[in-house]
């Protein structure tokens, strides 16, 4: 089960490059054109990861399929090595889908989705290193989630609902890998560490009236402990070659606890205005990682075991979006999402890059016909600089990090 799990998440957990956090700022096209704002509106199969009440918006059978693509226009470190890089991988994308359909005679409806989560990532090539070498420094960690739910009207103008998913990540590290000086450093590769966890999510919607929408919505912390990797040491300036480690693990990782509350208002027949207040525990989710390799495939050495400071801080994301029905097939979305760079300057690190403030996000829908419904729009992430000193990382003080991306999302929804 594990193994099929893997493979369907990979198909859309690449290394993705998430702006609240490691998180994206929204699911599917209309949560992530209204910047998130989607709480109090959750309409279609992305509520699984919004808010599972608004499952019960939907009265027949749907299926959406969402694709991203991320454009990294500024993700640069420099530092007193006279490094001034900007990242390789400057293209990342990522997508999900959904399936859900109304209980026959009940007030429910269920769904099922795939869905990247999030993540983060740089690849840095070619740095001038404190050892006169020339190598790489690069992190990709990707997060996926495979979750079912159901939304039910419990009463009259209320929607409860839950979604319960697995939640697959992996990671990859290289840390100065060609480069060898001992006995002050010894350049590490880790490959291939995953993980496999629950993960829930509980909503609700109120109607207060025929035009106000309120709801919240909470979301259960995910650790995310990395197994089953392998890590290359680099000894061979000490003669011993390039030494495998063949059982590795990092602790520390997680998905954030939430809560988030909204509110949506109907305007008029065209206007619908939505707002989100959103915290995320990242204290909790994001203090320190552990890192453990064990059973070296040179006889005598040492275990490794490592610790690298986070420290996150707790963060409040403010979301406010709009839908304008400009007529009867074109919908307009424009949405600002902005939460405070969650990471502290001294644990900055430039392959986990979420460092972002502000998002701006604007696009459309149009109605073919009763069934088939095409989405796509832009996000833009503004323009991020942190000058910061990490005493943990190699790359001595003065460091800077910038960080710009725009992404285009597309949507396509069927509903028969």
């Amino acid at each position: 089960m594990k193994k099929i799990i893997i493979c369907f998440l990979g198909l859309f957990a690449g290394a993705s490059h998430a702006t609240n956090g490691i998180n994206l700022i929204g699911f599917g096209a209309e949560s992530t054109l209204m910047a998130g704002a989607d709480i109090a509106v959750a309409r279609d199969t992305s509520a699984l990861n919004t808010n599972p009440a608004g499952l019960t918006q939907i009265k027949t059978k749907r299926f959406d399929a969402y694709g991203s693509l991320l454009r990294i226009t500024d993700l640069s470190h420099e530092d007193q090595f006279g490094n001034d890089r900007h990242a390789s991988n400057l293209y990342t994308g990522l997508g999900g889908m959904g399936y859900a359909q109304k209980l026959e005679n009940m007030a429910c409806t269920v769904a099922g989705g795939l869905f990247a989560q999030g993540g983060s990532g740089g690849v840095f090539e070619n740095m001038q290193t404190a050892f006169a070498t020339e190598d790489e420094y690069s992190g990709l960690f990707a997060v996926g989630k495979l979750t079912a739910g159901v939304g039910c009207e419990i009463i009259d103008k209320w929607s409860v609902g839950g979604s319960f998913g697995l939640v697959y990540a992996q990671a990859e590290q290289k840390i100065f890998p060609d480069t060898s000086a001992p006995p002050a450093f010894a350049g590490i590769e880790i490959d291939d560490a995953t993980s496999l966890r629950t993960s829930f999510k509980l909503g609700i919607q109120y109607r207060a009236t025929p035009k106000l929408t309120l709801a919240a919505s909470y979301t259960g912390k995910t650790e995310l402990p990395l197994t089953d990797g392998e890590l290359k040491l680099n000894q061979t300036g000490a003669g011993l070659g390039i030494v495998k480690y063949d059982d590795v693990s990092l602790k520390g990782l997680a998905l954030p606890e939430e809560i988030g509350v909204g509110a949506a208002y109907q305007m008029n027949e065209k206007l619908l205005v939505s707002l989100k207040v959103n915290w995320l525990n990242w204290s909790d989710a994001m203090k320190k990682t552990e890192l453990r390799a064990t059973d070296p495939s040179v006889a005598g050495l040492p275990d490794i075991n490592s610790t690298s400071t986070m420290n996150w801080n707790n963060q409040l994301v403010f979301a406010t979006g709009m839908a304008y029905r400009y007529n009867d097939k074109l919908t307009l979305y424009s949405g600002y999402n902005y939460g405070k760079n969650p990471i502290p300057k001294e644990h900055t690190n430039p392959v986990v890059a979420g460092i972002f403030d502000h998002h701006l996000t604007f696009g459309g829908s149009y109605q073919y016909n009763s069934e088939w419904t095409f989405y796509g729009g832009i996000e833009y992430d503004f323009r991020k600089k942190v000058d910061y000193t990490n005493s943990e990382l190699p790359f001595g003080n003065d460091t800077q990090l910038r960080n710009e991306a725009v992404w285009l999302h597309m949507m396509v929804s069927r509903q028969w």
